[in-house]
C-alpha cells in the first residue's frame, strides 16, 4: 500500500498508515520481510534517544546497509545533530576529513544500539528542523574532496520534483538499486524519495543482473536505479533482455549513458533509461531518455541558460538560495530549448559515474616518494571511462623502476592511492617519464600528456624512460600493426634490424645533442627476432669524451641487439 507525499522533516511527527513499506529485507528460503514505517520510526527514535545524550555534535555517516544508514540519518536530524556523509571510507580519506566530524557512525555501531536501546516514547512525533543541515563531500577542483552544505529543504523539493516527474510511473514499484546511498544520486532516489512517497525501497544492493532478476522475483513491480558503468555492461551479459518482469523504469545518474546502450535498453524494454543530469552542488538539473531525444531538457521548476564563456547556469529550488548557479560544464542549446554538454571548463572528471578531482590525484601522487611530478589525464576510447597518469620519476622511483620493474611500481603507487581514492578511480594505465612533457612557455598541454598512451610517429610506445647519470632506459612497445612488419618475413612478421638501430638514435637524440648526426654504427649485432607486440627494454649509455652512445635491446631478459652510435664532433 501506498500514502501521499509527506515532508521529509515530518516523516517522524505526520501520522502515516503503520503498515506503509520502508524497505524490503531478503531472507534465504523465506519470503521477504517487509520493514513498515511504523518499524523505521521506533527504530529512529531509539537510536535518536541515545544520540541525545552523546556531546558530539557532527557525525560521519560511514553506514553501508541503507535501512541502517536512513534510520541513523533521520535520528541525527531528529536530535539535532549534523550528519556528515563522506563519499569513501578509505582511512586516508577519512583521516582528511578528521576535522569536520566530531564522531563516526558506522553498521556495527547502529547494530549495536538497535540491539541494546529501547526506544522511549517512540510513538511520540520527533519535529525535525526544515532546514536541518547536512553536509555531503565531492572532489573538489584540487587539494582536497570539498564540503557540500546542503539543507532537508533542498532535498525536500528535489524528491518533490522527482515525484512530479515520475511518481506516476513509479507507482508503488519497490525501488532497487545498485548504486551507493553515499553519493547524492544513490542518496535521493534510493532512500529519500521512497521515503518521502511512502514506497520500499531494496534493503539488497544489486550488483549482477542475475541478483536483479532474483529481487524482482521476489518484490514483482520494480524500479531499477542504477549508473551509466553498470548498465552499459549488463545490456552485454546474455540474459539481461530477459529480466522479467521487466522494471518499470531504469535510472541513470553520474555520467552520459552511450549511446549504444541506450538505444539497446529502448529495443528491449521499449524505452532508454531515464538519464538525470546534476551534481552534488545543484541537485537535479535536467534529464533525458536518448530514444526521444539525445538532449538535455529542464526538469520542471529548474531555469537555464548559457553563459557568454559558455557555461551552464542555473537556477533552481534545489539549491539553497534563488540566484543563479554557475556550473563548470559547458553547454549549448537547441531550438527547442534541450542543450547538449560540451565538456569539462575545469579538471573534474566522472569515471564509473563518481567525480574525481584530477589535480587531487595529482597532488596526492606527488607525496610519494617515488614520484617529482605527475599528471592524470581521462583516457578517450576505451570501452569504459578510464584514467592514465604519466609519472615524472625521483631518483628513488627510478632506482624502484630499475630494481623492481613498471608493473610493480604501478601497482606501489595504486596502492598509495588507495588509501584516498575508491579503487574504480585509481588510474589503470601509467607511463613512467625523465620529465612531464611541458612546452616552452612552461605550460603542460594536455594534448601532450595524453599522447604519452600512443604510438609515437616513429612507430613504438614508450611505457617507462628512466635516467641514471649518462644511462638511459626505456621499455618500448611494438606495435603488431606496426607497417615495418609488412612483408619481413611473410608469414614470419619480425622487426627489422635497420629500425631498431633508427630507434635507438632517435631516443638517444633527445637527450645527447649531436646523436642524429650519426657517423658510424660500430660493433652492431642482431642476437634474437623481436616479434610483433612485444616490450623491447633498450639501454643506452653515452659517452661524451669519446662521442658514443652504447645500445643494448633485450626481450624477457634475453638479448636481442646491440652496437654503438658514433656522432660526429659539432662546433
Amino acid at each position: 500500500m501506498r500514502s501521499g507525499m509527506i515532508a521529509l522533516h515530518d516523516l517522524l511527527c505526520t501520522p502515516r498508515d503503520a503498515l506503509t513499506p520502508v524497505c524490503r529485507d531478503e531472507r534465504a528460503g523465506t519470503a521477504d520481510v517487509i520493514i513498515t514505517h511504523a518499524a523505521w520510526r521506533t527504530r529512529t527514535a531509539a537510536l535518536a534517544w541515545w544520540l541525545r545524550e552523546q556531546d558530539a555534535r557532527r557525525y560521519a555517516l560511514c553506514i553501508d546497509d541503507p535501512f541502517d544508514f536512513a534510520c541513523a540519518l533521520f535520528a541525527l536530524f531528529a536530535c539535532g545533530k549534523e550528519p556528515v556523509i563522506p563519499a569513501s571510507s578509505a582511512p586516508g580519506y577519512l583521516a582528511d576529513l578528521a576535522d569536520a566530524y566530531d564522531a563516526m557512525l558506522t553498521d556495527d555501531d547502529v547494530r549495536a544500539l538497535a540491539a541494546t536501546e529501547t526506544a522511549r516514547s517512540a510513538t511520540a512525533p520527533l519535529p525535525i528542523d526544515p532546514h536541518a543541515p547536512l553536509t555531503l563531500y565531492t572532489s573538489g577542483s584540487s587539494g582536497s574532496p570539498k564540503p557540500i552544505h546542503k539543507t532537508l529543504a533542498q532535498f525536500n523539493a528535489e524528491v518533490r520534483t522527482l515525484e512530479r516527474e515520475w511518481g506516476t510511473l513509479t507507482a508503488s514499484a519497490t525501488i532497487l538499486a545498485s548504486v551507493p546511498h553515499r553519493h547524492i544520486y544513490g542518496l535521493l532516489f534510493r532512500i529519500l524519495w521512497p521515503l518521502a512517497a511512502g514506497r520500499a525501497f531494496d534493503r539488497a544492493t544489486c550488483v549482477e543482473p542475475q541478483q536483479v532478476q532474483s529481487r524482482i522475483a521476489r518484490c514483482g513491480a520494480t524500479v531499477m536505479v542504477s549508473s551509466p558503468a553498470q548498465l552499459a555492461r549488463w545490456a552485454a551479459l546474455a540474459g539481461f533482455a530477459q529480466l522479467s518482469p521487466a522494471p518499470r523504469v531504469f535510472f541513470s545518474s553520474g555520467g552520459p549513458l552511450a549511446a549504444d546502450a541506450a538505444h539497446d535498453y529502448a529495443r528491449v524494454f521499449g524505452a532508454s533509461p531515464v538519464e538525470i543530469y546534476g551534481s552534488t552542488e545543484t541537485g537535479g538539473i535536467a534529464w533525458r531518455r536518448q530514444n526521444e531525444a539525445a538532449a538535455w531538457l529542464p526538469l520542471q521548476g529548474v531555469d537555464v541558460r548559457r553563459a557568454d564563456d559558455g557555461a551552464l547556469e542555473v537556477r533552481s529550488p534545489h539549491l539553497s538560495h534563488a540566484g543563479w548557479h554557475r556550473t563548470d560544464d559547458a553547454i549549448l542549446f537547441d531550438d527547442d530549448g534541450r542543450f547538449r554538454l560540451q565538456g569539462r571548463l575545469d579538471r573534474v572528471i566522472k569515471l564509473d559515474g563518481k567525480r574525481v578531482s584530477l589535480p587531487e590525484m595529482e597532488a596526492r601522487l606527488a607525496l610519494h616518494p617515488y614520484v617529482a611530478q605527475a599528471c592524470v589525464v581521462p583516457l578517450a576510447g576505451a570501452s569504459r571511462e578510464r584514467a592514465g597518469a604519466v609519472v615524472a620519476l625521483s631518483d628513488a622511483g627510478s632506482a624502484a623502476l630499475r630494481d623492481e620493474g613498471r608493473v610493480a611500481l604501478a601497482k606501489t603507487l595504486r596502492r598509495h592511492l588507495a588509501a584516498y581514492f575508491d579503487v574504480v578511480l585509481l588510474p589503470r594505465r601509467w607511463r613512467f617519464r625523465i620529465a612531464l612533457p611541458f612546452d616552452a612557455r612552461g605550460k603542460l598541454p594536455a594534448a601532450a600528456v595524453a599522447a604519452a598512451f600512443g604510438v609515437r610517429a616513429e612507430g613504438f610506445e614508450v611505457l617507462s624512460e628512466a635516467r641514471d647519470g649518462d644511462n638511459l632506459r626505456y621499455e618500448l612497445r611494438v606495435p603488431p600493426t606496426l607497417i615495418h612488419f609488412g612483408g619481413h618475413f611473410p608469414n614470419l612478421p619480425i622487426l627489422p634490424g635497420v629500425v631498431q638501430v633508427d630507434w635507438a638514435i632517435r631516443l638517444a637524440s633527445e637527450h645527447v645533442a649531436g646523436a642524429r648526426d650519426a657517423a658510424s654504427i660500430d660493433r652492431l649485432k642482431f642476437m634474437a627476432p623481436v616479434p610483433p607486440g612485444a616490450v623491447l627494454d633498450l639501454r643506452l649509455a653515452h659517452d661524451a669524451a669519446r662521442r658514443r652512445v652504447q645500445f643494448a635491446y633485450q626481450l624477457n631478459g634475453r638479448d636481442c641487439a646491440s652496437g654503438v652510435v658514433v656522432y660526429r664532433e659539432h662546433a
